[in-house]
């Protein structure tokens, strides 16, 4: 599996058809993904001022139409470095992320030291239909 962090009150209105595609996708030409292993760390490292809830989208990487390279970081002006100490390679969809290629939807939870992994994940159907009560 393969993960995408994404703010909830952007992720609705980033689907489009079949698929999701994040609004700096013209900018980087592709997703930004982590490996497992590295979720927490990116979060910590991207979205450590961000006080909207954060999504985390589990992706099966064999459903996705597009190409995924494994490439090394691409490391934004601002944001922290923890991450690449991780993972020497990381996930990147140049193309939109299927529908059908999310097997669940988190809630990462922001904690006092930073983010921990969601307590559950739903299905992308059962996130669209009760987001307003998937709090954890």
């Amino acid at each position: 599996m393969i993960y995408h962090i994404v703010k909830e009150k952007d992720y609705p209105d980033l689907i489009k058809g079949d698929g999701y595609i994040p609004a700096n996708f013209d900018e980087s030409g592709f997703v930004h993904c982590a490996l497992e292993v590295s979720v927490i760390s990116v979060a910590n490292d991207y979205y450590s001022n961000v006080e909207d809830k954060l999504l985390l989208l589990k992706i099966d990487p064999l459903k996705l139409k597009s190409q995924t390279k494994y490439e090394s970081a691409v490391l934004e002006k601002g944001a922290g470095t923890q991450h690449v100490s991780t993972s020497s390679v990381f996930p990147h969809v140049y193309g939109p992320i299927d529908n059908s290629s999310v097997e669940g939807i988190g809630v990462l939870l922001k904690e006092k030291n930073g983010y921990v992994w969601p307590n559950k994940f739903v299905s992308l159907a059962e996130y669209l239909d009760r987001k307003d009560k998937i709090t954890t």
